[in-house]
């Protein structure tokens, strides 16, 4: 490695583990067309490696080009702005689950052209969700670097919104029969995400496993929504609740 570009990768790992096209454009000082040349070197000489277009990690000294994997969780935080590892992932962190998923699911309020990725061999989704549902963020720290995870109580929420990203409702009623959760932070949750089918869900998965919630009544809206969307749909309609039962779970 020449002696220029050894002295741009010292730069840019001063910066962090990660870095953009952007980033190595200023710190370089170089045209583009040179740049991507630079870059394409250090690829293939092993020094980094491309995550995405425009994105990059700076590989450790030790690491055999091709079989260095960094941790899953980081590279998901780095795919997206404003982001957390959520969903089925963050319920099989937070040990709310046996099942090991094969997705790794991140939680995010921007815009992401592809909603599915495929880095270090691993599949990435993409979930894009509204302003006032993106809260409940814990950081954690991961191989040196801090990335975010949804908390017990907002994973909760999150996968009663969309079962299809959990594994289905089964293991949320898992989850809230054995998670020991914070029952008063997932009422102020419930509240805070707004979501007529999310209480619906909660309300009749709290009452099996006996917790005790405060929920707003304002938020059992009208219109029947189905207890499992991953689910056929039939079954029996609990008309207090406004929910079709299509899945049994009383053990």
């Amino acid at each position: 490695m020449g002696g220029s570009t050894a002295e741009l990768l010292h730069k840019l790992r001063r910066r962090g583990l990660v870095f953009t096209f952007r980033e190595a454009l200023e710190v370089s000082g170089y045209d583009r067309q040179y740049l991507k040349l630079i870059l394409y070197l250090l690829e293939r000489g092993g020094w980094i490696e491309r995550v995405e277009r425009g994105k990059y990690v700076i590989l450790p000294l030790e690491a055999e080009k091709d079989r260095y994997t960094l941790h899953e969780f980081v590279v998901g935080s780095i795919l997206v702005k404003s982001s957390a590892i959520a969903y089925w992932s963050a319920l099989h962190f937070h040990g709310l689950t046996e099942q090991m998923p094969g997705v790794v699911f991140v939680q995010t309020i921007s815009r992401k052209k592809r909603r599915e990725l495929v880095v270090f061999n691993t599949v990435y989704r993409i979930v894009r969700v509204v302003k006032r549902k993106f809260f409940g963020l814990e950081p954690v720290w991961v191989e040196g670097s801090k990335v975010y995870v949804t908390n017990k109580e907002k994973t909760i929420i999150d996968c009663l919104d969309k079962p299809q990203y959990c594994g289905g409702i089964i293991e949320v009623y898992k989850a809230l029969k054995d998670g020991n959760l914070d029952v008063e932070k997932l009422s102020k949750y419930l509240t805070l995400f707004d979501s007529g089918a999310v209480a619906k869900r909660l309300v009749y998965l709290a009452e099996l496993v006996g917790l005790d919630l405060n929920i707003p009544g304002r938020l059992i809206k009208k219109g029947i929504v189905l207890l499992d969307p991953t689910m056929p749909r039939r079954g029996w309609v609990d008309y207090r609740l406004k929910l079709l039962i299509n899945l049994e779970l009383k053990e």
